[in-house]
């Protein structure tokens, strides 16, 4: 399943509600670090898969998501479990430091 593409039409069903803790990638097409980081997370969301579900956000398409969480650079990592916001990374960053926030929630 990898990486699912996040609205504010889905994103109750897909992340509030999910069984599984939520990686939520806030990012744009035209952002440099969001593209820096984007294997990283597409990476991440293949190893962990079945334990976290990864999404992202076009904060472009989904400005009043990004605007409920927010958001106010990208890209902007934040980890979702049991529908609460309980950790974000600002910035692109080291796998590590996505990998080992994500160990915090499995």
């Amino acid at each position: 399943m990898s990486e699912i593409t996040l609205n504010s039409g889905n994103f109750e069903k897909e992340v509030l509600n999910s069984p599984i803790p939520v990686l939520v990638d806030f990012w744009a097409v035209w952002c440099g670090p969001c593209r820096a980081v984007a294997p990283v997370i597409e990476e991440l969301a293949k190893e962990y898969e079945g334990k976290i579900k990864v999404g992202k956000v076009n904060v472009d398409e989904n400005n009043e998501l990004a605007s409920r969480y927010g958001v106010m650079s990208i890209p902007t990592m934040k980890y979702f479990k049991d529908g609460k916001i309980v950790n974000e990374i600002i910035g692109a960053a080291p796998k590590a430091q996505f990998e080992e926030a994500i160990k915090k929630l499995v």
